[in-house]
Parts: structure tokens; sequence; C-alpha cells
């Protein structure tokens, strides 16, 4: 299952907002929401005290963990909180999943970090062990513990699978990470099924729909808290953007749309913020570097593995706004794959408002007032979405051997 493969500051503290309304149990509202924070994962720079005060700084992944301060026993960053989330990474001894528990571990809103894979995961566990960040880390080995893994669990984080090669497409990927995904989400639908889903592992535009179709099967389906991790489609978006126009990282936002693989992934410029000018050329090369950058790492390490660190980076980002939103912060925005009605198609990447129960509200306005590049990029995308999509929910369905 293994996939082969900062700077100092302090936090001050924040209280959150209350949550927004809530909504139906069987499906998210669609709601028009034209007056969006420019959300990017990452707090407000004001949020953030310390000597260095760099763009990368702010960028960092603990820039975005801003949390509810209660009281505990003090922790190595001079406050005190109180760290009450349990999440398990199933993979975790993969190319992703190790810097991706990492990452997680220094998340001070995490008490109990549960590792699961089929071998290897016990040096992961002990290595991580000796972090002295507030959470306490568990290792689980094959089948036989992975009920164990799960038990009480708040977040199921999944980068479990193989990882690509050169020449591999993600359709290439589906027979063996379609089956992976299959049984584990299977024993999260078992074990823990309030918590929330994140599926990481490739084909996305597939593997949701096999875990819908399999929580549906067991009667635990809750499409607000099943979520296609996008974010680093959303990352590369921004640090292309951020490059090519010499903006300040921090202060870049593009909405991702669509999916999670090749011209599915439409990265909508024109809603750049801060608000910015492309020419036609730009449009073309930064659309098509956003669609291949999984392609341009994968080359570039030569037959050695994929995109494992960003994608960590980006996923661990996901992590942490689920755990503020599952802390009544009242402001988290992502993008990310999920059952939709905002168009045709039974699932879209979209940004969506995350709260204590999961997914809250679709944006709509994001799909209004489209260039006409970005219109025609949209219709041409959902032919090939449409096929994952039903590939996922064929494969899911199909009657066992």
């Amino acid at each position: 299952m293994a996939a082969t493969a900062a700077s100092s500051f302090s936090i001050v503290s924040y209280s959150p907002r209350a949550g927004a309304s809530s909504l139906p149990q069987s499906r998210a509202q669609v709601v028009n929401f034209h007056s969006v924070p420019n959300f990017t994962g990452l707090r407000s720079s004001s949020l953030i005290s310390g000597p260095d005060s760099s763009s990368f700084r702010k960028a960092a992944l603990r820039g975005g963990s801003v949390m509810k301060c209660q009281t505990s026993d003090k922790t190595p960053y001079g406050f005190k909180i109180k760290a009450s989330y349990k999440v398990a990474v199933l993979g975790a001894a993969g190319g992703i999943g190790q810097p991706l528990s990492l990452l997680i571990k220094m998340s001070p809103l995490v008490s109990t970090l549960h590792l699961y894979d089929i071998a290897n995961v016990k040096g992961v566990a002990a290595d991580l062990s000796h972090c002295n960040t507030p959470s306490q880390v568990r290792d689980f080995t094959g089948p036989s513990e992975l009920a164990d893994c799960l038990k009480d669990v708040n977040v199921v984080v999944i980068p479990a699978g193989v990882p690509r090669k050169p020449g591999m497409t993600r359709d290439d990927l589906f027979n063996i990470n379609a089956n992976i995904v299959k049984s584990l989400v299977e024993a999260v639908a078992d074990n823990c099924p309030n918590a929330f889903i994140h599926i990481i592992s490739n084909p996305v535009n597939s593997t949701v729909p096999i875990a819908a179709e399999v929580l549906k099967k067991k009667g635990v389906y809750d499409p607000k808290k099943l979520f296609g991790v996008t974010t680093l489609d959303v990352v590369r978006a921004n640090t292309f953007v951020s490059q090519k126009k010499n903006l300040k990282l921090i202060d870049v936002d593009v909405p991702v749309i669509g999916g999670h693989a090749g011209i599915t992934i439409l990265p909508l410029l024109s809603k750049t913020k801060p608000s910015v000018n492309f020419t036609d050329e730009e449009i073309q090369e930064l659309t098509v570097r956003i669609q291949n950058a999984g392609t341009e790492v994968v080359d570039a390490k030569a037959g050695a593995g994929s995109a494992t660190l960003s994608m960590a980076y980006a996923a661990a980002r996901f992590v942490e706004s689920s755990l503020r939103a599952l802390d009544g912060d009242g402001d988290v925005y992502e993008c990310s794959f999920v059952e939709s009605t905002l168009t045709d198609l039974p699932f879209f990447a979209s940004r969506v408002k995350i709260g204590k129960n999961g997914l809250e509200t679709v944006i709509e306005s994001d799909l209004q007032g489209l260039t006409e590049y970005e219109e025609k990029a949209l219709e041409a995308l959902k032919t090939e979405l449409k096929a994952s999509i039903e590939k996922g929910v064929a494969f899911a369905n199909k009657p066992a051997n």
C-alpha cells in the first residue's frame, strides 16, 4: 500500500467566529455567495507574530493553524491550548504518507495521530513520536489492526496506493488504487462513519465516487463529509501565478474547479485575487502548466516517484482547514471535489465552505461571469470528468467475484 517513496515564529490567540447555519442532512446547500473572503488556507498575517515577516513564513503550514486557546498543559509554543482531535492517515509509510504525517504531527489541534499501512509503519511512528508536539502517535499494521486505528477518529486521510511513474496517467493507476480505496472506506464506514474523509488516492475523479458508493451501501453516506483533496491544484495555481506576475504569494488566491486530472483541472484565472490581467498567451501557458504540473514532477524525478512533498503539503493544509472548521472557525474555505449540484455532473471541484458538520455551502458565484476561454474549457472537461465518475461508480457496484 505504501507508495515508493521552517522558519521560527509564534502564534497568538484567536477566537473563531460561530459557525454558519445548519443545512439539510441529505445534501449540502448550493448558495449564491458573492462576498467570499480571499481565503487561501492561510490566516491573516496580523494573526501571526514573529521576527520573520516574509511571504514564505506566512505561507508556511503552521501559519494556517491559528487556534482557539483553551486550558491545557503548556506546549513548546509558550501558550496554553487544547489539542482535541484524532486524525488517522491510511497509507502513512508511503511517499506522501510520511511527510503528510509529519505535517499533521505539527498541528496543535491534533491530540492523537494514528498511522496505518500494510508494512513499514512502526518505524515511521517511532520517528514521529520523538517530535515535541502535543499529539500522541500510534502505529497500526495490516487489515487486522485497521479497525482499532479508526476507532473514534475525527478525520481520516487516505493517501494509500501506488504512485505515478513516467508515462503513466491517473487512469493507469485505477485498478490498483480503486481496490485499495474501496477496502479502506469500507473499514471507515464500519468504525468511524461520522469522520471527515479526505481522499488523496488517484484517480480522485473516480476514487471519490467509489468511496461514496461504498458508504451508501453501508448506509452511512453523508455527502457533507466526503472530500476529494484537490488542494494541490490550488497551491500550484497560486505559486505559478505569483511567480509569473511577481505578486506576494500570501495575497494570491486562484480558485480551481472541475476535477483533479489533466484537462479536468480548470484554474479560473479571471477570478484571481488580487485582480490581475493576463494576456491570452499567459492564460494558455499557466492553464496548461497547472494541468500538467504532476507530470512535470514525475518526469523530473525520472522514475523515482511522483509529487509526494507538494501533495503532502497541500493535503496537510486541507486537514488543518478541516480541524479549524471542527473547532468552530466559521471562516474556512477550500477547493474540493465533492458531491455537487453546481453543474450537471454529480461530483465537481469548486470552492466550498467547511463547518463543524462538514461541507456547508458550495460557492456558486465562482462559475458566474467566466471568460469565453473558461466557458469553453468548462464544457470541454465535462465529458472526461463524467466518464471518470461513471467508471468509479461502476467499479464500486460491480458484483463480487
